[in-house]
């Protein structure tokens, strides 16, 4: 696996990386990882490889853009001195432009995230020993439906970033349209964005492929 072991791994994000983690820092070890695809993660990571002794912290907060991660980026990463670091962000940025369209002091531009996200990714990786970075994505097939065609333009933005900054590559969008041929979007999430349980295992498999665990 391309995470060394005694690494720490700390995952940020929205609502997605939050689900329920403990605050203000979400640790394995007080059982505080959520009920999302971090907490599966370290559970299969701590099952099969215990003596790997990866400290996993999740650092998602609900409701998140990435002006937000901007706004706390120095206490809840820099200041926690990660050895690997996994970003998810996006989705808000794209749904906020759907949900809340005349609130437009919400809205992320394309050019913003890109702008923003890359500005990230430059102060912290000279501490790292890895990125990761995962895509936004929205659970429709339907590529044509005008958020899924957004999100894909974001999604694209972190695929760039990641081949320009030599970062692991998660791409979640790929890993539901594989499911999508056979399985419904209800049946992953009631609003195409929140996953349930098995939509969450599709995250963490992503994620553990990205970086070669072995199942």
């Amino acid at each position: 696996m391309k995470i060394q072991p005694n690494s720490k791994l700390l995952m940020i994000g929205d609502s997605i990386t939050d689900c329920g983690r403990g605050r203000p820092i979400g640790e394995a070890a007080f059982n505080a990882l959520g009920d999302g695809y971090v907490n599966l993660i370290n559970a299969f990571l701590t099952a099969s490889s215990p003596a790997a002794r990866l400290r996993i912290i999740n650092m998602g907060v609900g409701g998140n853009t990435v002006r937000d991660l901007a706004a706390r980026w120095n206490s809840d990463v820099i200041a926690l001195n990660p050895e690997w670091l996994s970003i998810m962000i996006g989705i808000n940025d794209v749904w906020r432009q759907f949900d809340a369209r005349l609130q437009t002091e919400t809205h992320i531009s394309l050019e913003e995230y890109g702008h923003t996200l890359e500005g990230l990714i430059r102060t912290v990786q000279p501490q790292l020993r890895g990125l990761v970075l995962m895509t936004p994505f929205f659970i429709e097939p339907n590529r044509s439906d005008p958020m899924r065609a957004m999100m894909d333009q974001y999604g694209a933005v972190v695929r760039e970033l990641a081949q320009r900054y030599g970062a692991i590559l998660v791409d979640t969008q790929a890993a539901f349209d594989s499911v999508l041929t056979t399985l419904h979007p209800m049946a992953l999430a009631n609003d195409r964005v929140h996953p349930n349980t098995t939509g969450h295992m599709i995250l963490a498999r992503a994620f553990l492929k990205a970086v070669d665990y072995v199942w």
